[in-house]
Parts: C-alpha cells; structure tokens; sequence
C-alpha cells in the first residue's frame, strides 16, 4: 500500500515504502496464524482477533510558518477493546502507513494481554518528518490531528501515548486540545504527559528498564551471569539509550551502542555517564572519542551476551540474522525480527525474548499514569519502578513457563499467552447483539 499526502516543507509526496509498510503486518499475522493454531482457535474467533476493530483515516490542513497551508495524513486504530478501553501510541514519521499502524495495534493488544493489564491495543500515526518543523508548527499539527481523530478518543476509551517522533510536549499539546472540547482539564486522556501537569514519575525511562528488568531475569533463569555481560544496543532514542544506560547501571558492559548516523564500539565497554552527556549535547553519538566507530550492520555482528534492536520494525531479517553472534536477542523495539529472521536466531540456539515481552515496561507505567491521573493520587518514583519489576518479572516467567509446558520458543509461548487471554476474555464477554 503507498499513501501520499503533501510535505509539509515542500509540496512534495510521501512516500510509505510498501515493503516495509506490508512486512510489518505480516510479520503480525504470522506470528499470530502460528499461535493460534496451537490454541485450536474456532475459526470465527481467529478471523475476528487478526482484523483490527475501528480504523480511521483523516486528512487535515495546516498553516506552515511561511503562511503557506499544507496538507497531512493521520491514523488511528484500535485492535481489539475485550479485555479494556485501547492503548497505544502516536507517531510521527514520513514513512507512516495504515498496514503498519494496524501491526502496532495488533502487537498491542497481545503485548498487554501478556503483562496482564486491563486494554487493548491501540496505534496512531501522522505522515510527517517531526525534525523539518519546528515547535509552532507542531504544536499546530499536533492540535489539528488530535481534533480530528477525538471522535475516538476518550480517558474509558482509547488513550494516547508517545511513540516515534513524539515525546511529553506532544502529549500535553493533546490533552489540552482535548479538554479544550470538554470544558475542563481531563489528564487521563494521554500518558507519558509530563510531570507538572499529572504525568507519572519514571514514565521517561519505564520502556528501557523494563527492557533490562527483563533480560537479568531471564539471565537469572539461565543460570547465566548477568555482572559485566556484555551488551549491544541498536538505537540510541529515549527506547535505546535508556536501555543502554540502565544496563549500565546495573553492572552490565555496554560494549556497543549505534544511532541513524552509524554505532561506536569499544570492547573494555564504553563510559555510558559520558556518552549520555554528550548525545544530551550534541543530539547524535557521532563524534564521541570513547569507542571505534562501526555501521549498524557491523553492530549486529559483534560477539556480546545480549544484542538489544531498539529501533524500528525489520532490523534482522534473512539477510542480517546469519551475522548475528548474541547469547541472546531482547528486543527494544517492536517487530525488529520477521518471521525469516527469527527462524534463522532459532536455527541458531539464539534466545529470544520478543517485543510483547520485552518492551512492555513502557504501557505497564502508562497504565499506573493513568491510573493515578483518574485518581488525582500520586506514587513515588521507587514504588513505580518497584511495581514493574515486579510485573515484568512476573510476565517473564508467564511466558517462560507456557514455552516450556509447549515446548516451543518465548516469541510463540508470548503469543499464546497473550492471544489466549484476549480470546478468553472475547469469549465471556460473548457477542452483540
């Protein structure tokens, strides 16, 4: 599928590649035809979890700040709503597409399923480059896109949150266009918001901890030593970075770290406190003085305990997965592993702990924000952060002990886990009308 719609630079179209728009969704459904066979699904209730529920285009004008008026694309979709009201991200990025937007939601809804809180799976997306504008003009996006998609938005509903491309200004940009609508200030209607206006501590860093909560368990688990292990990490956003620096903290070596500009390797590990400080400066890793600088493709390929993609969908496939040399494959991001890749990791005796699992951290805190903004009550920073290791500590073993008891690998035990608890769920619920 190819979607087009203005820039909002220069006139021209915008392009979603269709390989990559499509591989996402199948990527989705594939691992979920593979699940739901082993869960003997009835063939209704298959068809009804891999078709996403509402889906809603919408195309808007924007005044530019040359005055100039041009025109966006915008998503929103909702998986799946029998388990609760939808959560999911909004990007911003000029290769959005609906296919793609449909496998995040999906992934969503299976993702909270597995670390067993009440939503279902929601995703959203602007066709836009975020870096090409600046605050004004996306502040009036923001503002525009949230009008147009708030027939579906409510705090019991569908609640936002940032992904790709957005961050704590864009949530707050949409709450208050929101409670603009409504007459008052409704902070439920987004997470990840920031603090001085109801956002939770430790939503910032939930994902990345989250991230490493899971991978020194599941070292736990394997009788493995997780003290000086090595770690590489593909992606070095807010996903990325704070992987990279709680790995850190926690007594692992960061060996290798990379963003859109390229990676930096350094065998005896590389000084995280000055790295941060640096890319806070600087906004990329190029230049630091700490490491030898690698291609991502190199990154995959280096010998290390954990290699950690953190950035977009498709990073390993048939051709990157023989390269990989990891122990163990957590993933950051959602989707980085198709179908090829992962046989090829599995042929390989790679463990893999995969997205719905792994990266959940960050909709585990979205719900305790949530949860505290419909409460107007809020926790401290150490029983946020003590809340969900407890959660993913728990929902690694969840998933751990399905694969086990079936006898296949974590990505699949994640599924039927996951997709198991959504059917359950649509089934007591029944049919309307």
């Amino acid at each position: 599928m190819t979607i087009k719609a203005k820039s909002a630079t220069n006139g021209a179209p915008v392009h979603a590649p269709k390989s990559q728009a499509d591989s996402a969704l199948v990527t989705a459904l594939t691992q979920f035809d593979r699940a739901a066979r082993i869960l003997e699904l009835d063939e209704g209730d298959a068809a009804t979890l891999r078709t996403c529920q509402r889906e809603l285009t919408v195309n808007f004008p924007v005044k530019m700040r040359d005055g100039k008026v041009r025109n966006f694309t915008g998503f929103r979709v909702h998986h799946n709503t029998s388990r609760g009201p939808t959560k999911g991200g909004i990007r911003y990025a000029p290769h959005v597409s609906l296919d793609e937007v449909r496998a995040l939601a999906m992934w969503m809804t299976w993702k909270c399923a597995v670390v067993n809180i009440p939503y279902g799976g929601a995703k959203g997306g602007v066709l836009v480059d975020p870096k090409q504008h600046n605050l004004h003009e996306l502040e009036g996006i923001t503002r525009r896109y949230t009008t147009e998609i708030s027939v579906l938005l409510s705090p019991d509903g569908d609640i936002p949150a940032p992904d790709m491309g957005t961050n704590a200004q864009t949530m707050a940009w949409i709450m208050d266009t929101y409670s603009m609508h409504r007459g008052h200030s409704v902070p439920a209607i987004v997470t990840g918001k920031p603090l001085n206006i109801g956002g939770s501590a430790g939503r910032h860093e939930a994902t990345g901890r989250g991230v490493m909560f899971t991978v020194r368990e599941a070292f736990r688990s394997m009788g493995w030593t997780f003290e000086g292990a090595r770690v590489a990490v593909q992606g070095f956003g807010n996903v990325g970075s704070i992987t990279a620096i709680t790995a850190h903290e926690m007594g692992a070596k960061v060996i290798a770290v990379s963003d859109i500009d390229g990676g930096l390797h350094n065998s005896r590990g590389i000084n995280m406190p000055r790295l941060r400080q640096w890319h806070k400066e600087h906004g990329t890793i190029k230049g630091f003085d700490g490491g030898d600088w690698i291609t991502n493709a190199e990154l995959f390929g280096l010998k290390t305990d954990v290699l950690i993609p953190a950035a977009m969908e498709n990073q390993l496939t048939s051709q990157t997965a023989p390269t990989v040399r990891a122990r163990m494959v957590a993933e950051g991001a959602n989707g980085p592993t198709t179908p090829e890749g992962d046989a090829i990791l599995n042929d390989k005796g790679i463990i893999v702990i995969p997205d719905i699992l792994c990266n959940a951290g960050g909709v585990v805190v979205s719900y305790f924000e949530w949860v505290q903004s419909l409460q107007q009550l809020f926790w401290e920073e150490d029983d946020i952060n003590s809340r969900l290791e407890k959660i993913m500590i728990r929902s690694y073993h969840d998933v751990k002990d399905r694969a086990d008891s079936l006898k296949i690998d974590l990505r699949t035990g994640a599924q039927v886990l996951g997709i198991g608890r959504v059917a359950e769920a649509s089934r007591t619920r029944g049919l309307y009308p």
